[in-house]
């Protein structure tokens, strides 16, 4: 009998956020194309890990809180389990976190780990601008001027998610949306609720419904906002990863701040536009033709914390009548060719 052969694998590790995630996909599809054969692993948080396992940007996961990825900084005799099966079987490990005292990479090559990569994206021997290429250049790979162009594939069951939990807030399948992330990961880094108060007044004139998403750290700016709206739209919140993205690209329009949500908007191909403030968007703003970056005046503070210090944070006022006109004509244009499915998107049914 003729045993299968495995297939040789491709080891990941990223530690960070859903945003900080997004922007190595890039650097993931670039490694498919480099070891078309392989499996492709990701050690990271555990939603955004099985996102991308759900949209086949990765084949496995394991969660990078979990013991496994804990006993890799800590010595081969430790590394058990799947993770050691992994690395046993392993052309490259990279890993996208500081490795200052070697331990990360002579545990991986010890394990079997053929070829080590352990390079943080903040290095200062990285050059390129954008936190996208900077992921690309620590694996030893060129920046591309299409990284827009590379989208997540939804699948049927995760358009399916989406569809439920908007049917239980009570939605038709027929109705447009336009989905509005009040929050980010930081209140320096988020437009006066003001604003987006006439984003929900406009949407909700051309007809379209909008709808607020609410993560774990959204309440204030979420409850801000409603009690400026003369027709509260409804809010989604509690929602798991996999359940946001699919209402995501249910949306003709996103409208979000500076966060990780607005990057999966885009990653989605969903038309976005993102609030940037105090970031240089030349570096963190999610890239796409279907994306609009709306700021104020450029940031003079030199550090965060000359950001958390500034009260009048003239990067942040974004003229209303300016970002409402964008959302309109946007929201118009994708409205003339509105299918079932968001055209940017490829849509696979498992």
């Amino acid at each position: 009998m003729v045993l299968p052969t495995m297939r040789k694998t491709i080891v990941m590790i990223h530690p960070g956020g859903l945003g900080d995630v997004l922007l190595a996909v890039p650097a993931m599809v670039r490694l498919r194309t480099r070891f078309p054969g392989h499996r492709l692993v990701l050690c990271a948080e555990e939603q955004i890990a099985k996102l991308l396992l759900a949209c086949r940007i990765v084949d496995a996961w394991t969660s990078v809180q979990g013991r496994n990825c804990a006993d890799l900084f800590a010595g081969a005799d430790l590394v058990t389990g799947q993770v050691r099966a992994w690395l046993e079987d392993c052309d490259l490990a990279v890993a996208w976190t500081e490795d200052l005292d070697g331990k990360l990479s002579e545990t991986l090559k010890a394990v079997g780990a053929r070829e080590v990569i352990a390079r943080s994206p903040f290095s200062a021997t990285i050059r390129a601008k954008h936190q996208r290429d900077r992921f690309l250049e620590a694996i030893n790979e060129a920046p591309s001027d299409d990284a827009g162009a590379i989208l997540l594939t939804v699948t049927e069951p995760l358009f399916r998610l989406g569809r439920v939990c908007l049917e239980a807030a009570g939605y038709s399948t027929e109705q447009s949306i336009v989905v509005i992330h009040p929050g980010s990961g930081s209140i320096h880094k988020c437009v006066a609720s003001e604003t987006l108060a006439s984003v929900v007044a406009a949407v909700q004139m051309s007809g379209a419904i909008p709808v607020l998403l609410e993560g774990p750290a959204d309440q204030e700016p979420v409850d801000r906002l409603l009690q400026l709206c003369g027709d509260p739209p409804i809010v989604l919140k509690g929602l798991d990863l996999l359940s946001v993205a699919g209402v995501l690209v249910q949306a003709r329009l996103f409208v979000g701040q500076d966060s990780g949500i607005t990057h999966l908007a885009a990653l989605m191909g969903v038309h976005t536009v993102a609030l940037f403030g105090p970031t240089d968007p030349d570096r963190w703003a999610p890239q796409g033709a279907h994306v609009a970056v709306v700021r104020g005046a450029p940031c003079l503070c030199s550090s965060w914390s000359d950001v958390s210090r500034c009260q009048e944070k003239p990067c942040l006022k974004i003229q209303q009548g300016d970002l409402v006109a964008q959302c309109v004509v946007r929201i118009e244009e994708t409205a003339a060719g509105r299918k079932s499915y968001p055209a940017a998107l490829s849509l696979t049914i498992l």
